[in-house]
């Protein structure tokens, strides 16, 4: 039976904590639909490939990671973002966004969710004292090489990361998913043996030199598809309605 989307946003809500989170965009309903959702899609990015894909799967929802309404972006409803909309409106599909709060969360988050699927025991977070910090500390039960952990990350992702390899083994290492290389510094300060997140800048190996440490860049796209996919497997549970990740790819 279809839930009522007011019903679904505030069982998100709650189970996200979203409110209590500072963020970049709106999280939450984005877009407004039709007032009763019975299956759902889920993806990394509301691009309008996913868009397309919801529409022809018949969904009357679709939940990303990345939405819209982003904090300094041209408001005008112009181009690309008007035929975004647009698709969602003449469709009726509610376009549901959590960004900070699903990268957090300690069970469908996205780096609780790579943890699991690289095998890695969570300490804690990598922000020491804060509960809500974006990254995470944790270890591998078996000490492995550098190339032998980008071996595992590559096996789990299905890409080939970027790796700068300290030439020592890895136990413990810090990671956070997504644009995350400006956390590098914290990891380094925290005694880790590496850092794994999405994207890589130009000084973030200079410094993974420097301060012999290892650096693996394994997609921002590959390290957040978990928690959206997660997320909509709860909600799915919770209302006894429907739920599919589609998987848009994207080599960045």
């Amino acid at each position: 039976m279809p839930v009522e989307l007011r019903i679904l946003l505030e069982e998100a809500d709650r189970y996200l904590d979203a409110g209590r989170v500072a963020d970049y965009c709106p999280n939450g309903l984005q877009v407004e639909g039709r007032s009763q959702v019975a299956r759902i899609v889920s993806g990394v990015t509301a691009s309008q490939a996913l868009l397309d894909a919801a529409v022809a799967a018949s969904a009357d929802l679709v939940l990303v990671h990345h939405g819209y309404f982003w904090k300094n972006e041209d408001p005008r409803v112009i181009g690309m973002k008007q035929r975004r909309l647009k698709t969602l409106l003449l469709n009726d599909i509610s376009l549901v966004g959590y960004h900070l709060p699903l990268d957090v969360h300690p069970e469908v988050g996205n780096n609780v969710q790579l943890a699991a699927r690289l095998g890695l025991e969570v300490e804690g977070p990598l922000e020491p004292g804060n509960p809500r910090s974006v990254g995470l500390v944790g270890r591998l039960s078996v000490p492995l090489l550098p190339s032998e952990f980008a071996a595992r990350v590559a096996q789990a992702l299905g890409r080939e990361p970027l790796l700068v390899d300290a030439k020592r083994p890895i136990q413990r290492l810090a990671w956070c998913t997504g644009a995350a290389q400006g956390y590098i510094e914290q990891a380094a300060q925290g005694g880790v043996d590496a850092y794994l997140t999405g994207e890589v800048s130009e000084s973030t190996v200079h410094f993974a030199r420097e301060n012999g440490i290892s650096f693996l860049a394994a997609g921002h796209h590959a390290t957040e598809r978990y928690g959206v996919g997660a997320l909509g497997d709860y909600l799915a549970r919770t209302f006894g309605i429907e739920h599919c990740f589609i998987d848009c790819d994207n080599p960045v």
